[in-house]
């Protein structure tokens, strides 16, 4: 894709581009059938972390094409990516930056969400423990965190290089 990305930080406290986040897990919810969660828990989760966008400026205008909130201690609330913007790099970088604001950095995936699970194990997360009955609906998720092996330097880098 050869287009202009622009990204942006969000800070806690706020709702800026809330809406354009939602309307993005919502249309990956539909196509895909994760990312499920109720509009209160999401703005709400929003609100409080750290969410990082990236944007794709055309003559359309500009449009989301990926975030991930992320609490205070490192751990990833939500990670969405634009599906036709997969596979360039987005996602990674997406990550790349919660590394470089906290010490570990942790998240959830569903256990049937086999495109999270070899996204975050590429990426060098490991799954700690799985948990039942995790979600709402029943299901079931593995806890994942960065592996620990090697200062977050260490891991930055070599996250940037794959």
């Amino acid at each position: 894709m050869s287009v202009n990305i622009d990204s942006r930080v969000v800070s806690p406290g706020t709702d800026e581009h809330v809406e354009e986040a939602w309307e993005l897990k919502e249309r990956i919810h539909h196509e895909e059938g994760v990312l499920k969660q109720r509009r209160n828990f999401f703005t709400d989760a929003y609100r409080r972390s750290t969410v990082h966008c990236y944007f794709h400026e055309d003559e359309t205008g500009r449009n989301l094409i990926g975030f991930t909130a992320v609490r205070r201690d490192g751990y990833i609330l939500f990670l969405a990516v634009a599906p036709d913007c997969r596979g360039e790099g987005i996602g990674k970088r997406l990550v790349a930056s919660a590394v470089e604001d906290h010490r570990t950095v942790t998240c959830h995936a569903r256990t049937t969400n086999e495109n999270a699970l070899q996204f975050y194990e590429n990426l060098g997360f490991e799954i700690k423990r799985r948990i039942d009955n995790y979600y709402e609906d029943g299901g079931d998720a593995y806890y994942l965190k960065l592996g620990s092996e090697g200062g977050i330097t260490d891991r930055l880098s070599d996250l940037m290089s794959r």
